[in-house]
């Protein structure tokens, strides 16, 4: 019968504008018989008055009528019905006719006298056109619905810059109420000056290269901030070349007042539990001290115990504040140009008769003209001294730890590796979780709260760093820091 694919429930309807009847009548014939829905008129006006009351997927017309043309029918076809395909009949198959044709929208020819496999063959052709532009038009329609029902804010431009989706979540991020944003700059409805940046630098990013540049937003609606995690990708074409920009919006307002209330409520519980813990650690050492009378043996041993746990109680409360301060962002204002080669040295020194104390050596690797640090000094120290201490801490007695640092692009990297215990794969990917220690035969009896390495980490990241761990178990740990080096 047909060539439609089996899963394609809809019979093409076709119109037959002629006003020779035996070539109309052969028509209707060959493609009845071909499982078509096959009307016929016998001039332009009256195919144009069927037009107008019915769809037809495809319509051939004869070029050369009386009262309206062939030419004048295509024209309104193609103004009117853009999805319906024009084949042309003609029995003045020369170029120029054709070439008219054509321009007027018509998308082939068939000339006079034609046979029925000619005619099957060509209204094959336009079938398989019509039926691939349904595709693509319906696989938009179903694209636009999808995205414009996503949560998430979405936006796409060209390579000008210029907006060809934006949906309406992304439209209520960023508080643009006006006309319809297709064709408008990113410039008119964004005012975000980081924002139009990575739109920019997507647009600019080298063909072997694609990756996400992120970005946080702040706005405020009705006097209350609201916060949204930005994402924005190049768009390529079939040559690799970037013909736009996709950018993703995500709320992320619930997670920021979370992580506000959780460290708040961190704050508040860790200065209620300090002062009494301080307190009792001075009573304790009054009665150690053995001035409120005398203590026997196994008395201070066991309020010794207690002391050390207190003790470790508090340097837990001391860590989270720590912590809570750093999530906060109240560091983020307290910076100043910082030498890491004398930083580190200083911190070599400073461990060095701990490091002794276990027959360790600390080596440092580190150029003298180190490009310097904008950074908090006193969370800097806090970073190394942490890595330093935890390698002298899990190191066997005669092991090594090296320190080493080199420029690496825009950044400084910095090692600390030693030979101690290592970890395993396991442990690794839960090192940098609050409270989590590693737990073995080695390290049982090492005394720690589990925030150290989150400390590091929430420090390193308040400074647009990066850090990383690499281990093996019995072959030892390197931590791998980071850090930008000051614009000049």
């Amino acid at each position: 019968m047909t060539n439609l694919p089996p899963d394609h429930f809809h019979t093409p309807t076709i119109l037959v504008i002629d006003d020779e009847a035996r070539i109309r009548d052969a028509c209707v014939i060959v493609l009845s018989d071909k499982g078509f829905d096959v009307a016929a008129a016998p001039d332009g006006e009256e195919g144009l008055r069927m037009i107008k009351e019915k769809h037809y997927d495809i319509v051939l017309v004869d070029l050369m009528m009386p009262t309206i043309s062939g030419f004048d029918v295509v024209t309104e076809v193609r103004n009117h019905h853009p999805d319906t395909v024009v084949i042309v009949i003609t029995g003045y198959a020369t170029l120029e006719h054709s070439i008219e044709a054509m321009k007027k929208g018509a998308f082939d020819f068939i000339p006079k006298p034609f046979t029925p496999d000619q005619l099957r063959a060509v209204v094959d052709k336009s079938l398989r056109y019509t039926m691939a532009l349904q595709d693509i038009t319906e696989s938009r329609s179903r694209l636009r619905v999808l995205v414009n029902r996503l949560t998430e804010g979405v936006m796409t431009t060209d390579a000008k810059k210029l907006i060809v989706q934006a949906n309406p979540a992304f439209l209520h991020m960023i508080g643009y109420h006006g006309e319809d944003a297709v064709g408008h700059h990113v410039a008119d409805l964004i005012k975000d000056e980081k924002l139009l940046d990575i739109v920019d630098q997507a647009l600019v990013m080298p063909a072997n290269t694609f990756a996400e540049i992120p970005h946080e937003l702040c706005f405020t609606e009705y006097g209350e901030e609201k916060y949204y995690s930005a994402r924005c990708t190049p768009f390529r074409g079939r040559l690799n070349e970037n013909i736009g920009t996709i950018t993703v919006l995500h709320d992320i307002t619930a997670i920021k007042r979370m992580d506000r209330m959780k460290s708040d409520f961190i704050s508040m519980v860790s200065h209620e539990i300090r002062s009494p813990m301080n307190s009792l650690l001075m009573q304790l050492k009054i009665i150690l001290d053995g001035l409120a009378g005398d203590v026997t043996a196994k008395q201070q041993e066991i309020l010794q115990r207690a002391s050390e746990k207190i003790l470790n109680l508090n340097n837990m409360v001391t860590e989270l504040l720590d912590l809570s301060r750093i999530e906060s962002g109240l560091i983020a204002h307290e910076k100043e140009l910082v030498d890491l080669t004398t930083l580190l040295s200083d911190q070599q020194a400073f461990h060095s008769p701990y490091a002794k104390e276990k027959g360790i050596t600390i080596a440092l690797d580190c150029p003298a003209s180190l490009p310097p640090l904008l950074a908090n000094r006193q969370n800097m120290e806090e970073v190394f001294a942490n890595l330093i201490t935890n390698a002298i801490k899990y190191s066997p007695v005669g092991g090594s730890i090296t320190v080493r640092t080199v420029v690496e692009g825009s950044s400084l990297k910095t090692e600390v590796k030693d030979t101690g215990f290592g970890i395993g794969p396991e442990d690794l990917e839960k090192i940098f979780i609050r409270f989590y220690r590693v737990k073995d035969a080695n390290t049982r009896e090492i005394h720690g709260t589990g925030l150290g390495l989150a400390i590091v980490k929430s420090i390193v990241e308040s400074h647009h760093g990066n850090i990383s761990v690499a281990s093996e178990l019995g072959r030892g740990t390197t931590f791998t820091v980071w850090l930008p080096v000051a614009e000049p």
